[in-house]
């Protein structure tokens, strides 16, 4: 069975010129059997300020309301996702920019109001694997903007991290996949402030003890919870690491 390695970096790689770099250094290596999949950190809130919009938050997610939708779409599938197709190209990797409403690739909804109207957010549905796979094997590699799309033809503002997961557990069907979160760290630490103490390997078991103990907190928590999440649905594993370890950093085992 072909090994696919699907990759999601974060919007701080992307507006890190130097960590951007050193990862499209690496990622010829594992084309063409890659997917890329990235977020926008911050430039959509940027480009909202510029444009005199008010960025509203919740618990560190976006609010997406229509016109905050217009500038997350002009900033992750437009401006984030070329910066890092034009990379790649120019390091001799045949890679696409492709959104999840390209070809219908990713099918979301617009997520429910509860106690707060998230507006333009989606949560995806189903992912076609076969258009994926028909990239893979034409020998291109697909770079993953977060927008996705309704039934009803809305475009919506989807969580990157889902969108990996969703494309890494479907394309699980027919290949052996790992899923590999590559941010500005060389895994989980033991020690947050010794880049050193990156832990080898977690399974649910340590995750369990790691979280009890309070190595494991705030952010890195949803990461490792959907990484086994994720291991259920068929991935074989889910790597944590950084741009310069992508056979290394921190394996999520059952």
């Amino acid at each position: 069975m072909k090994k696919i390695k699907v990759i999601k970096i974060g919007g701080k790689l992307i507006e890190n010129t130097e960590l951007l770099n050193r990862l499209c250094d690496e990622l010829p290596r594992f084309y063409p059997n890659c997917v890329l999949v990235h977020g926008g950190g911050t430039l959509a809130g940027q480009l909202a300020t510029k444009l005199g919009l008010e960025v509203k938050m919740h618990e560190g997610r976006r609010i997406t309301d229509a016109e905050t939708l217009k500038v997350t779409v002009m900033a992750y599938a437009g401006l984030a996702n070329k910066t890092v197709v034009a990379e790649l190209q120019k390091r001799g990797v045949n890679a696409c920019g492709v959104s999840g409403c390209d070809m219908g690739i990713v099918v979301s909804h617009k997520r429910p109001v509860k106690d707060i109207d998230w507006g333009f957010v989606g949560d995806i549905e189903s992912v076609n694997c076969d258009m994926v796979a028909m990239l893979l094997e034409k020998g291109i590699m697909p770079v993953f903007s977060p927008i996705t799309f309704s039934k009803e033809g809305e475009l919506l503002n989807t969580n990157a991290d889902s969108v990996a997961n969703g494309v890494a557990s479907a394309l699980a069907e027919r290949y052996e996949v790992e899923l590999t979160f590559c941010f500005d760290k060389p895994g989980v630490l033991m020690d947050i402030d010794d880049d050193n103490s990156a832990i080898p390997s977690i399974n649910r078991e340590q995750f369990a003890e790691l979280k009890e103990s309070g190595v494991i907190y705030s952010g890195m928590l949803p990461k490792l919870e959907n990484a086994f999440k994720t291991i259920d649905s068929g991935v074989s594993a889910v790597r944590l690491t950084d741009p310069d370890h992508l056979d290394g950093g921190t394996v999520i085992v059952k």
